[in-house]
């Protein structure tokens, strides 16, 4: 529970005396809210009926929901006791140790960031360009497109997609756009926020107004023969299933990263994440299933395999009103796109900025700006890397976003928080984990599954296991080089080349 309690120092708050804490709890949830929601709800409804064969699917969504809570929770108390910018770079830091493993952990951490920060927010860009597709046919217009493979040793193949479309070019606008509405002081942003977060909403009631104003309950539980039979396709399918869930589910730890910026952290953290966890969970689970009530699953799960899985809310505004909410639909899907990229390229921009002021990333991005005082050099980097991943799949960029984050960042946090109660119990807790340890290892237990319980998963898992290697062979040149751990004793104080790079 929260309780009063003086604010923790140390390196979390240190690092953010530049910062302005210009965002209140209202602000924190609508943030959070439009980075969990932005496209993905849209558009992977499909996926999700097409991985298990039918409605029962929505146990994706369920068990997704259950573990963003688990996760959610220790996101919530890491927060809250290091209510610094940065989120797990500062966490993992602290966790393992700023002079030991935590320095390769945190280097690591944003090492896997330069490609799952811009995959990210790529997706929302792509998402975006999908939907406006559906009212500008000609954006699906392909110029170019080859499949890139590359073998690698023990590994095996490596393999991506890349396309060039008009969408293409879309998609990037937007990304420059959100850099462009975010190049200035944080309490405007705070502001604008609120009015993207107001679209979103809006977007969602309305598909849930139409589908239960539609509802035809034997539709929507239409389920297929064997549904629920426990057997090897029931939780491979579960698992690709999750890991859309997963997806459609991650944001409400963006707060974090932005938490320098935050009024009153230590109880708006906690808050923020929980609050925008629950409240998206019951948006997605009535949202899914009023359209399962009006579209038979079956049409669902052929729309998965096919391009009419980037307009499944359109049609189905399309079926109930006719063409012209079909195009008001697919350009409130737009915003809600929009205000996802927007919510992302804040946040994640804080990251490499509270690494450079440790020392532990290029010095360049620690550069505030001199009157607006926000990571302008950071933002700039993030905008840029994720126009160039607008030219990936969006089907592959989802995937790869999940399995990398998995196996980099979320597993090794969540069992970190156990061992940082273990190792630092005097640690000021101003919010602890209900029912600790217990969600810790229930969110731990889901990544795991939704890891491996999927067909073909080795070839996601590939990608991560090279950005490790990559990671490791980085990190230990540069700390051969400028003594750090465990090139030097733990505890010894760095010299001054380990503060910049």
């Amino acid at each position: 529970m929260l309780v009063p309690t003086e604010q923790p120092g140390g390196p979390s708050s240190a690092h953010d005396s530049g910062l302005i804490r210009g965002i209140g709890l209202g602000s924190a949830t609508a943030l959070t809210m439009i980075d969990m929601i932005g496209v993905g709800p849209f558009i992977t409804i499909p996926l999700i009926i097409g991985a298990m064969g039918g409605p029962q699917a929505m146990l994706g969504w369920i068990l997704g929901a259950l573990f963003a809570v688990c996760d959610g929770l220790v996101w919530a108390e890491l927060g809250a006791a290091m209510p610094g910018s940065g989120g797990s770079y500062r966490y993992l830091n602290e966790i393992y140790g700023r002079d030991r493993l935590g320095r390769l952990l945190s280097f690591l951490f944003i090492w896997q960031l330069s490609f799952s920060a811009p995959l990210s927010i790529a997706s929302g860009c792509l998402g975006f360009a999908q939907y406006a597709a559906y009212i500008w046919p000609a954006l699906a217009t392909p110029y170019f497109s080859r499949d890139l493979s590359l073998s690698v040793p023990l590994l095996g193949k490596l393999e991506a997609h890349l396309s060039v479309m008009a969408g293409t070019f879309v998609a990037i606008g937007i990304c420059l756009l959100a850099v462009l509405l975010l190049y200035r002081r944080i309490t405007s942003i705070g502001r604008l926020s609120k009015l993207l977060w107001l679209g979103v909403l809006a977007t969602i009631l309305w598909v849930i107004v139409s589908g239960v104003s539609h509802f035809n309950a034997a539709r929507a539980f239409s389920f297929p023969p064997g549904a629920f039979r426990w057997s090897a396709g029931f939780f491979t399918g579960l698992g690709s299933a999750m890991l859309i869930a997963t997806y459609d589910y991650w944001g409400y730890y963006n707060v974090n990263f932005f938490a320098g910026e935050i009024k009153d952290p230590v109880r708006t953290i906690p808050r923020a994440i929980l609050l925008s966890i629950v409240l998206v969970a019951c948006l997605y689970l009535v949202m899914n299933v009023s359209i399962l009530g009006v579209v038979p699953w079956q049409e669902l799960a052929l729309a998965g395999k096919s391009e009419t899985r980037f307009y499944v809310i359109s049609l189905f505004m399309q079926r109930i009103y006719g063409t012209g909410a079909a195009y008001l639909a697919a350009l409130l899907i737009m915003w809600t796109a929009f205000a996802s990229v927007f919510s992302l390229l804040l946040g994640y921009s804080r990251v490499p900025y509270a690494a450079a002021l440790d020392g532990n990333y290029f010095r360049i991005f620690a550069r505030l700006h001199p009157e607006k005082r926000f990571p302008h050099v950071s933002l700039l980097a993030l905008g840029i890397a994720a126009s160039a991943a607008c030219f990936l799949r969006l089907a592959d960029v989802i995937a790869a976003l999940v399995v990398i984050r998995i196996l980099v960042q979320f597993l090794v946090q969540a069992i970190g928080l156990i061992v940082l109660r273990v190792r630092r119990p005097d640690l000021p807790r101003p919010f602890r984990m209900w029912l600790y340890p217990l969600p810790a290892l229930l969110a731990a237990a889901g990544f795991a599954f939704i890891l491996f319980a999927r067909p073909n998963f080795l070839r996601e898992v590939r990608y991560a296991a090279v950005i490790v290697i990559v990671g490791i062979v980085l990190y230990l040149a540069r700390a051969a080089r400028e003594r750090m751990w465990p090139f030097r004793p733990a505890g010894f104080a760095a010299g001054p080349a380990a503060h910049g790079s």
